[in-house]
């Protein structure tokens, strides 16, 4: 059996209407609420005219028939609403950055080619500037949020929308091929759309497997799941991440509630504890060391009753392991789940620490159809090889990128019959059948003819104790080819020479890794889902 999303949603939300579906501030709504507010959500779009042009049978991998809703707003119960309510409209939301700039948006809302917008209030100004700029811009859905910002002219308030609309399920009939679109984050080049069918996605990265591994076969089992008791989960990151999404999802899925901090603009460390606290949180989703780190120093600041928090999930961006441990130390009954993937790719494979077993980073447990394709991309490098190879994925993998069929043959290659998804990661297979994992090719760093992994020295230089972030980039050099070169914001109060650095560095990696310089700075600048924005490192450099 293959799944559709909004199909999902309708079947689970018929089995436990009264359970707590998403938890907002003041707002708690039901997944009867929810199912309700989705439906009329897809009928306000499918009343503006939003519909469906082409077939899946009918296209390429790089082409969407479907219309295109895009999501430019903070964490809230909208956002998640806006994904449902698209998909039962038979139309497919996307992810938009809100620290764009209007040139930025206009690149990537015609891109995306949106037909309707749903945004949160705050951004109503600088959407006013580029909605001439949008052709295919059919309607405006304004979330109120406090701001005072006035509606813009031709837009409906959410609300309102919802209470004019009919709250029936839409009379579409809902397909396993219909598409989800993530865009990436845009750190290293342009963002691009990422293409999949909804039951891909939900097999490699929204909840579609069960506990060993093996695909769901059917909705009966998903339902099965579903009615076990409540849990509830604080994806922390902006939803505009599609770590943070996912996990949402992946809850939804199992019947769980959703549960949203109250700042959502910033990361508040006391405003999360303090969530974890009040509403009895169970998981938390994190992003890398970005996230850690602050939230860290709160439990230095305050006590927190997290006898009931039990599980703390980071993906889309390392949690050191210096940064595990500090964790485990702090929370011993805590399980942390360190999971690996990529928005071409889904889940790859997770690494779990535990008081008992103790903290690495970098390296992961395989999941099903994850390997280690070589650097040819002619076959599948086996465990044990000493060969560092492409991370890759077999299977559910996405249709290909929105609009760019060049980078898609690139990025999902056919080997020996087999479509993989390689989105660019280095790695090496081992005997023992973990997989090392060394980041980014695109972030290599090629140093007087060896391959230094800038992912490797950044976790060198965060486990000091005067470093809160680094970021590390190579720089040209006529002796060199490329030099390694870190920047470092220390922490507060913190003093450390860049020679004292240097040298503890050289306890954890080989001398050519060291840096050769590192500048000082007072921020690392990062996306706002933690991932650093390597472009801005590569300015700092002059």
């Amino acid at each position: 059996m293959e799944f559709n999303l909004a199909q999902l949603h309708e079947a689970i939300a018929e089995a436990i209407p009264d359970r707590e579906c998403i938890i907002f501030r003041d707002r708690r709504l039901s997944w009867a609420d929810v199912t309700e507010r989705t439906r009329r959500l897809a009928n306000h779009l499918i009343a503006a005219g939003l519909e469906v042009r082409a077939e899946r049978a009918e296209l390429q991998g790089w082409e969407s028939g479907q219309p295109h809703v895009a999501l430019y707003m903070h964490n809230c119960n909208e956002y998640l609403e806006g994904m449902l309510g698209a998909y039962k409209a038979r139309s497919v939301p996307f992810n938009v950055n809100y620290r764009y700039v209007e040139e930025e948006l206009v690149y990537l809302l015609n891109d995306a080619g949106a037909e309707a917008i749903v945004y949160h209030s705050e951004f109503a100004p600088t959407l006013a500037k580029i909605l001439p700029q949008l052709p295919k811009l059919r309607t405006l859905v304004q979330v109120e949020d406090g701001s005072g910002e006035a509606l813009l002219p031709g837009a409906v308030e959410y609300e309102a929308a919802l209470a004019a609309a009919s709250p029936e399920r839409p009379k579409l009939e809902w397909s396993p091929d219909d598409l989800y679109i993530l865009y990436t984050g845009g750190t290293t080049g342009m963002p691009k759309g990422v293409l999949w069918r909804q039951n891909d996605i939900f097999i490699a990265a929204l909840g579609g497997r069960a506990r060993d591994g093996s695909a769901v076969k059917s909705v009966d089992e998903i339902l099965e799941r579903a009615r076990t008791p409540l849990a509830k989960s604080l994806p922390a990151p902006p939803f505009m991440h599609g770590a943070a999404h996912w996990a949402a999802f992946t809850n939804f899925h199992g019947g769980n509630a959703i549960v949203i901090q109250e700042h959502t603009s910033h990361l508040d460390g006391d405003d999360v504890w303090s969530t974890v606290v009040r509403e009895e949180v169970t998981a938390m989703l994190i992003v890398g060391d970005a996230f850690g780190r602050p939230l860290l120093d709160q439990l230095d600041k305050k006590t927190y009753d997290l006898s009931k928090f039990g599980v703390l999930i980071t993906g889309g961006a390392a949690l050191s392991a210096s940064l595990k441990k500090e964790f485990l130390e702090r929370i011993p009954h805590l399980v942390i789940v360190d999971a690996i993937g990529s928005s071409e790719s889904g889940g790859q494979g997770q690494n779990i620490s535990t008081k008992d077993t103790g903290a690495t980073t970098g390296s992961f447990q395989p999941g099903p159809d994850t390997c280690v394709l070589s650097e040819d991309l002619t076959h599948v490098l086996e465990p044990g090889s000493e060969e560092i190879g492409w991370f890759a994925k077999a299977g559910h993998v996405p249709l290909g990128y929105l609009g760019d069929r060049e980078k898609t043959e690139r990025t999902f290659p056919t080997t020996n019959g087999v479509r993989y998804s390689v989105p660019g990661d280095r790695s090496r297979h081992l005997e023992s059948g973990i997989i090392e994992v060394y980041g980014r090719d695109s972030q290599t760093i090629n140093s007087g003819g060896e391959k230094i992994f800038a992912e490797e020295v950044e976790h060198a230089l965060k486990q000091q104790a005067p470093v809160w972030d680094a970021v590390v980039v190579g720089r040209p050099s006529e002796r060199w080819g490329q030099e390694v070169v870190a920047l470092v914001r220390l922490r507060d109060g913190a003093d450390a020479t860049r020679e004292q650095l240097i040298e503890e560095c050289s306890k954890h990696i080989a001398r050519y890794k060291l840096p050769k310089d590192i500048l000082f700075r007072d921020e690392i600048v990062r996306s706002p889902s933690g991932k650093a924005d390597y472009r801005w490192a590569k300015e700092q450099l002059g």
